[in-house]
Protein backbone atom coordinates (compact mmCIF):
# COMPACT_ATOMS: atom_id res chain seq x y z
CA UNK A 1 0.00 0.00 0.00
CA UNK A 2 1.69 3.45 -1.45
CA UNK A 3 2.64 5.24 1.93
CA UNK A 4 2.91 9.26 1.81
CA UNK A 5 5.13 9.97 4.33
CA UNK A 6 7.79 7.99 2.25
CA UNK A 7 7.78 11.16 -0.68
CA UNK A 8 10.31 13.31 0.78
CA UNK A 9 12.68 10.77 1.89
CA UNK A 10 12.37 8.92 -2.03
CA UNK A 11 13.03 12.21 -3.92
CA UNK A 12 15.66 13.08 -1.37
CA UNK A 13 17.52 9.20 -1.81
CA UNK A 14 16.55 9.28 -5.96
CA UNK A 15 17.94 12.97 -5.62
CA UNK A 16 21.38 11.93 -4.22
CA UNK A 17 21.55 9.17 -6.72
CA UNK A 18 20.67 10.90 -9.26
CA UNK A 19 23.68 13.04 -8.00
CA UNK A 20 26.33 10.40 -7.62
CA UNK A 21 25.95 8.70 -11.00
CA UNK A 22 28.11 9.04 -13.63
CA UNK A 23 28.06 6.28 -16.77
CA UNK A 24 24.17 6.04 -17.57
CA UNK A 25 21.78 3.97 -15.70
CA UNK A 26 23.68 0.72 -15.43
CA UNK A 27 26.24 2.67 -13.37
CA UNK A 28 23.37 3.86 -11.26
CA UNK A 29 22.63 0.32 -10.18
CA UNK A 30 24.52 -0.67 -7.73
CA UNK A 31 24.21 2.80 -5.72
CA UNK A 32 20.40 2.16 -6.18
CA UNK A 33 20.41 -1.55 -4.90
CA UNK A 34 22.72 -0.56 -1.84
CA UNK A 35 20.14 3.07 -0.63
CA UNK A 36 16.85 1.41 -1.81
CA UNK A 37 17.98 -2.34 -0.92
CA UNK A 38 20.69 -2.27 1.89
CA UNK A 39 20.24 1.20 3.48
CA UNK A 40 16.17 2.30 3.21
CA UNK A 41 14.64 -1.95 2.77
CA UNK A 42 12.25 -0.77 0.56
CA UNK A 43 13.00 -3.33 -1.82
CA UNK A 44 14.16 -6.78 -1.95
CA UNK A 45 17.60 -8.21 -4.17
CA UNK A 46 14.80 -10.12 -6.22
CA UNK A 47 12.85 -6.81 -6.64
CA UNK A 48 15.70 -5.12 -7.91
CA UNK A 49 16.54 -7.87 -10.91
CA UNK A 50 12.85 -7.42 -11.99
CA UNK A 51 13.25 -3.86 -11.70
CA UNK A 52 16.07 -4.54 -14.27
CA UNK A 53 14.28 -6.34 -16.46
CA UNK A 54 11.42 -3.96 -16.74
CA UNK A 55 13.18 -0.74 -16.90
CA UNK A 56 15.09 -2.53 -19.61
CA UNK A 57 12.01 -3.85 -21.78
CA UNK A 58 10.09 -0.49 -21.17
CA UNK A 59 11.23 2.92 -22.94
CA UNK A 60 13.24 5.23 -21.40
CA UNK A 61 15.97 5.62 -19.52
CA UNK A 62 16.59 3.08 -17.23
CA UNK A 63 17.85 5.63 -14.07
CA UNK A 64 14.09 7.22 -15.27
CA UNK A 65 11.86 3.89 -14.80
CA UNK A 66 13.76 2.38 -12.27
CA UNK A 67 13.54 5.55 -10.06
CA UNK A 68 9.40 5.38 -11.51
CA UNK A 69 8.54 1.89 -10.23
CA UNK A 70 10.46 2.16 -6.55
CA UNK A 71 8.84 5.85 -6.22
CA UNK A 72 5.16 4.42 -6.87
CA UNK A 73 5.75 1.04 -5.13
CA UNK A 74 6.65 2.70 -1.87
CA UNK A 75 4.11 6.19 -2.41
CA UNK A 76 1.91 5.77 -5.02
CA UNK A 77 1.58 8.07 -7.94
CA UNK A 78 3.06 10.62 -5.62
CA UNK A 79 6.13 8.58 -4.68
CA UNK A 80 6.98 7.74 -8.20
CA UNK A 81 6.49 11.50 -9.21
CA UNK A 82 8.99 12.61 -6.10
CA UNK A 83 11.56 9.95 -7.38
CA UNK A 84 11.50 10.58 -10.68
CA UNK A 85 11.67 14.02 -10.53
CA UNK A 86 14.99 13.40 -7.92
CA UNK A 87 17.00 11.22 -9.81
CA UNK A 88 16.36 13.77 -12.89
CA UNK A 89 17.11 17.01 -11.15
CA UNK A 90 20.81 16.87 -10.52
CA UNK A 91 21.71 15.57 -14.11
CA UNK A 92 19.24 18.86 -15.49
CA UNK A 93 20.81 21.40 -12.91
CA UNK A 94 24.49 19.70 -14.14
CA UNK A 95 23.77 19.98 -17.96
CA UNK A 96 22.44 23.43 -17.46
CA UNK A 97 25.05 24.75 -16.06
CA UNK A 98 27.81 23.12 -17.98
CA UNK A 99 25.86 24.74 -21.20
CA UNK A 100 26.92 28.69 -19.95
CA UNK A 101 30.61 27.07 -20.00
CA UNK A 102 31.06 24.58 -22.44
CA UNK A 103 33.17 26.35 -24.57
CA UNK A 104 35.68 26.95 -21.92
CA UNK A 105 34.99 23.76 -20.13
CA UNK A 106 35.65 21.51 -23.06
CA UNK A 107 39.19 22.73 -24.23
CA UNK A 108 40.40 21.67 -20.29
CA UNK A 109 42.70 18.84 -20.57
CA UNK A 110 42.27 17.81 -16.63
CA UNK A 111 38.33 17.22 -17.91
CA UNK A 112 39.33 14.93 -20.18
CA UNK A 113 41.58 12.96 -17.90
CA UNK A 114 38.94 13.23 -15.36
CA UNK A 115 36.05 11.69 -17.60
CA UNK A 116 38.66 8.99 -18.16
CA UNK A 117 38.98 8.20 -15.01
CA UNK A 118 35.25 8.29 -14.45
CA UNK A 119 34.81 5.24 -17.29
CA UNK A 120 37.15 2.89 -15.55
CA UNK A 121 35.49 3.50 -12.54
CA UNK A 122 31.59 3.43 -13.80
CA UNK A 123 33.10 0.11 -16.12
CA UNK A 124 34.13 -1.28 -12.88
CA UNK A 125 30.87 -0.42 -10.51
CA UNK A 126 28.84 -1.70 -13.80
CA UNK A 127 30.76 -5.38 -12.94
CA UNK A 128 30.28 -5.46 -9.07
CA UNK A 129 26.72 -4.73 -10.19
CA UNK A 130 26.91 -7.81 -12.31
CA UNK A 131 28.58 -10.05 -10.33
CA UNK A 132 26.20 -9.32 -7.37
CA UNK A 133 22.82 -10.01 -9.92
CA UNK A 134 23.83 -13.15 -11.20
CA UNK A 135 24.56 -14.53 -7.71
CA UNK A 136 20.90 -13.67 -7.39
CA UNK A 137 20.10 -15.56 -10.33
CA UNK A 138 19.02 -19.28 -11.62
CA UNK A 139 21.67 -21.02 -10.90
CA UNK A 140 20.25 -24.28 -12.90
CA UNK A 141 21.83 -25.13 -16.26
CA UNK A 142 19.08 -23.45 -18.08
CA UNK A 143 19.82 -19.91 -16.68
CA UNK A 144 23.46 -20.42 -16.80
CA UNK A 145 23.68 -21.20 -20.66
CA UNK A 146 20.85 -17.77 -21.07
CA UNK A 147 23.31 -15.64 -19.03
CA UNK A 148 26.73 -17.11 -21.49
CA UNK A 149 24.92 -16.95 -24.26
CA UNK A 150 22.97 -13.38 -23.58
CA UNK A 151 26.68 -12.14 -22.78
CA UNK A 152 28.77 -13.37 -25.38
CA UNK A 153 25.96 -11.75 -28.11
CA UNK A 154 25.81 -8.83 -26.17
CA UNK A 155 29.59 -8.73 -26.13
CA UNK A 156 30.48 -9.43 -29.67
CA UNK A 157 27.08 -8.16 -31.71
CA UNK A 158 25.38 -5.00 -32.41
CA UNK A 159 22.38 -6.69 -31.57
CA UNK A 160 19.84 -4.21 -29.63
CA UNK A 161 19.86 -4.91 -25.64
CA UNK A 162 16.16 -4.91 -25.79
CA UNK A 163 16.11 -7.73 -28.59
CA UNK A 164 18.87 -10.04 -26.58
CA UNK A 165 16.12 -9.84 -23.34
CA UNK A 166 13.33 -10.40 -25.52
CA UNK A 167 14.61 -13.65 -26.88
CA UNK A 168 15.74 -14.64 -23.57
CA UNK A 169 12.06 -14.04 -22.62
CA UNK A 170 11.45 -16.16 -25.59
CA UNK A 171 13.81 -18.85 -24.58
CA UNK A 172 12.27 -19.03 -20.79
CA UNK A 173 9.20 -19.79 -22.19
CA UNK A 174 9.76 -22.03 -24.64
CA UNK A 175 11.85 -24.10 -21.55
CA UNK A 176 8.89 -23.80 -19.18
CA UNK A 177 6.77 -25.34 -21.74
CA UNK A 178 8.86 -28.24 -22.38
CA UNK A 179 9.62 -28.84 -19.05
CA UNK A 180 5.42 -29.01 -18.31
CA UNK A 181 5.58 -31.10 -21.13
CA UNK A 182 7.95 -33.04 -19.59
CA UNK A 183 6.29 -33.56 -16.26
CA UNK A 184 2.71 -34.05 -17.89
CA UNK A 185 4.45 -37.21 -19.76
CA UNK A 186 5.72 -38.68 -17.04
CA UNK A 187 2.87 -37.56 -14.27
CA UNK A 188 0.53 -39.91 -17.11
CA UNK A 189 -2.96 -39.77 -18.45
CA UNK A 190 -4.45 -40.02 -15.15
CA UNK A 191 -2.93 -37.22 -13.51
Amino acid sequence: MPNRKYIPDLFLTFMKIGAFTFGGGYAMIPIMQREVVDVKRWVTDEDIVKLLVISESTPGVIAVNAATYIGYHIGGFFGSLAATVGVVLPSFAIITLITFFYEQFKALVWVEYAFQGLRAAVAVIILNAVFKLTKKGDKGLFGVVVLILAFLVATFTDLSAILIILLAAAAGIAYGILLAHRRAKEAGPHA
